[in-house]
């Protein structure tokens, strides 16, 4: 009797909780700009050849990134689609990275050349609710500022962001889309360039 008591105090106190949690994320239906497969496809524009080059950070790699970036990776395993061109010259690595807000998910394409350098970014996925605040800076292709920048380059808000004088949520959410396209310059960076692997 006493067990069945914990049990159901336990699953009540669960159902609680779960219920509480899922309210204050409030997460509204995802906005698709752009589907992988179309994402690849003008990130590599000239491509003949294309592979899916999985990566996996080593404990080290995860412990190098979060002193020098201040970021964890929270997944082990990273997926790179290369594109390359008839003489096996890669064109550009594209990697897709994704990050968890309140207001639900943000996720953005970003396209690296053989130097690790952003040739291109591109927000592909966000929700309904965060659509607002982020339309007006893609249509003005806000993600260009990054371009021909590295893992060490500057991730902040670009000059021309800063002069817009932007509220609170197009800022925050711009921050977010930068620090992804960093992200995958600081992949590309650690499981490519610094392995010396040919990718």
């Amino acid at each position: 009797m006493n067990y069945r008591y914990t049990m159901l105090s336990f699953t009540l106190l669960f159902s609680l909780t779960w219920g509480a949690g899922v309210g204050l994320a409030h997460i509204t239906p995802p906005v698709v700009l752009a589907s992988e497969r179309d994402a690849v496809l003008a990130m590599t524009g000239g491509a003949k050849k294309f592979f899916v080059r999985e990566v996996k950070l080593s404990p080290e790699e995860r412990e190098a990134i979060q002193r020098q970036w201040g970021w964890r990776p929270e997944d082990e395993r990273y997926r790179f689609y290369v594109g390359r061109d008839d003489a096996g010259q890669l064109i550009a690595a594209v990697i897709f990275m994704t990050e968890f807000t309140i207001h639900g998910p943000v996720r953005v394409a970003v396209g690296l050349g053989s130097d690790g350098r952003v040739r291109e970014a591109k927000v592909v996925e966000l929700t309904e609710e965060t659509y607002p605040w982020l339309k007006p800076l893609i249509d003005q292709d806000f993600t260009r500022d990054y371009t021909g920048r590295g893992s060490q380059g500057s991730f902040g808000l670009s000059e021309r962001l800063t002069r817009a004088g932007l509220e609170s949520m197009p800022r925050f959410y711009a921050q977010v889309v930068a620090s992804l396209i960093q992200r995958a310059a600081i992949l590309f960076d650690i499981t490519v360039l610094k392995r010396g692997e040919k990718i």
